[in-house]
């Protein structure tokens, strides 16, 4: 996989547990079968969406094992490896080589608040010893660390990084990352309800929550803004934004998610505790979202 290749819709999945909170195999497949199915470009596994904080080691390796599998090479899997320690994210990266990931995507590390260098070094060491490509993934209200441009421009001359998910809220940043560093690595938003926007200002693609759910939609919306259909394109954006509200920050992104693929009827579970799980009002407000777009019926 090279930056050539990292454009177009990536759905960040949900990872599916049974009733008592472990990993239901066959949700799973059914997930990636209807993303792939959808038209998608890539797979995005073990990221915020699929809980990754609440798996051990062995899931993770599994998780992208098997979407790996149900996938069958028709999309590349992009797991994700964030963890504390450049040591860990080495392990858990080459976990996913050994399964068969086509790339690897990772944020900064968490809790400890660390220097610009530091961080520089982390994704550095990554790229150096990684046996797959590496994706920066830059999300500072969960990580406590902000990837500003010029480090992103930095580090997009790393040999092995290839591209970026965008999680910075300020769409301003995103334009200067493209400024600086679009010929070298692929910049994606990984915010939904920016996607119509972030397309407009050149971005490639997206790594997308929303795209686990209306995963159809959200690559029409790609097409019809590459297309430069755009009037159709805001059209649809506007549409999403019903639902893409609740995959943002509050309540929480996980849980409506997987909600949603509930009432959908891919039985993918409940979050792992302690995360917390929709009010009935929030759930009333996903479901008629899913009215809305067409994805169940009353």
């Amino acid at each position: 996989m090279n930056k050539n290749d990292l454009k177009g819709v990536f759905p960040a999945i949900v990872t599916p547990f049974d009733d008592d909170e472990q990993l239901d195999e066959s949700a799973l497949r059914a997930v990636t079968e209807y993303v792939v199915d959808n038209g998608v470009h890539a797979i995005m596994t073990t990221g915020g969406t699929g809980e990754f904080p609440q798996l051990n080691r062995e899931e993770r390796r599994r998780v992208t094992q098997i979407v790996v599998e149900s996938a069958e090479g028709r999309v590349p899997i992009i797991a994700g490896t964030a963890a504390c320690s450049t040591r860990e994210v080495i392990e858990l990266t080459e976990d996913a080589a050994e399964v068969g990931a086509s790339a690897t995507i990772t944020t900064p590390p968490f809790y400890f608040v660390v220097p610009d260098e530091s961080l520089y070094q982390h994704f550095f060491e990554l790229a150096k010893n990684s046996p797959i490509p590496v994706v920066v993934y830059n999300n500072p209200l969960y990580t406590g660390h902000n990837l500003t441009p010029s480090m992103i421009a930095r580090l997009a001359e790393v040999e092995n990084i290839i591209g970026l998910k965008q999680s910075q809220d300020d769409l301003g940043q995103l334009v200067e990352v493209l400024r600086l560093a679009e010929d070298k690595i692929s910049i994606c938003t990984g915010i939904d309800s920016q996607f119509y926007a972030a397309l407009c200002v050149g971005a490639a693609g997206i790594f997308s929550t929303a795209a686990t759910i209306c995963p159809r939609q959200m690559v029409d919306l790609y097409d019809c803004t590459t297309d430069g259909r755009h009037a159709e394109g805001l059209a649809l954006h506007k549409r999403l934004q019903n639902l893409n509200r609740f995959l943002e920050y509050d309540p929480g992104y996980v849980a409506p998610a997987k909600d949603a693929l509930n009432m959908m009827g891919f039985r993918v579970g409940k979050v792992r505790r302690p995360l917390p799980n929709l009010t009935e009002v929030e759930l009333e407000g996903v479901h008629m979202a899913l009215l809305e777009l067409g994805l169940i019926r009353d």
